[in-house]
């Protein structure tokens, strides 16, 4: 009788120590980066990925770590980390018309050139994702023309300047870390 009672409390107690586990794990998640007093300050936005206010081309926090692109959805802007965390270059971009969601992702293609879905001769293609069907990564029109895309088109088509383009296709190879950020 001593053994199911051994067995029993042994499974009581590794019940009880996955719940502790699985409670500090939530507690550990939802605990804020820092103890000190919350900035209430007007400047101070909740956005989901705050930026530095007084300096807008700055690296979104909480954009990951080590060597990536991040790709900020609402500043339009992309950035080429190097793996010490340093900005090797930041430049803005015209998006298409279907954005990716935030997240995290690795270059999955690379194409030297080919026609855009929008019509446009396009070179060094890095695709990332696809969205709705759509694939969407950056690219560079061959003519350096960077419009605002077609409202009526599905485009995933993120377009930089030439000179950008070259910088991104040197930068993101094959299964390089793209960060989504809101």
């Amino acid at each position: 009788m001593s053994r199911s009672s051994s067995g029993f409390v042994a499974g009581l107690t590794a019940a009880a120590l996955a719940a502790v586990g699985f409670l500090a794990y939530q507690a550990s998640a939802s605990a804020p980066d820092s103890l000190a007093k919350p900035d209430k300050s007007p400047s101070a936005s909740a956005s989901h990925s705050p930026k530095d206010k007084k300096n807008p081309t700055a690296l979104p926090a909480r954009s990951g770590v080590g060597e990536r692109v991040v790709y900020s959805l609402e500043d339009d802007r992309v950035w080429l980390v190097e793996a010490s965390g340093k900005v090797k270059l930041t430049f803005q971009v015209t998006p298409g018309t279907v954005d990716p969601a935030p997240g995290t992702y690795a270059v999955t293609s690379r194409t030297g050139r080919l026609t855009g879905t929008d019509g446009v001769p396009i070179e060094h293609v890095v695709v990332f994702t696809l969205h709705d069907g759509v694939a969407i990564g950056f690219s560079a029109a061959v003519d350096g023309s960077t419009p605002k895309p077609d409202p009526s088109k599905k485009t995933g088509g993120i377009r930089e300047s030439r000179a950008h383009g070259d910088a991104m296709w040197e930068f993101a190879l094959r299964d390089k870390k793209i960060v989504v950020v809101p």
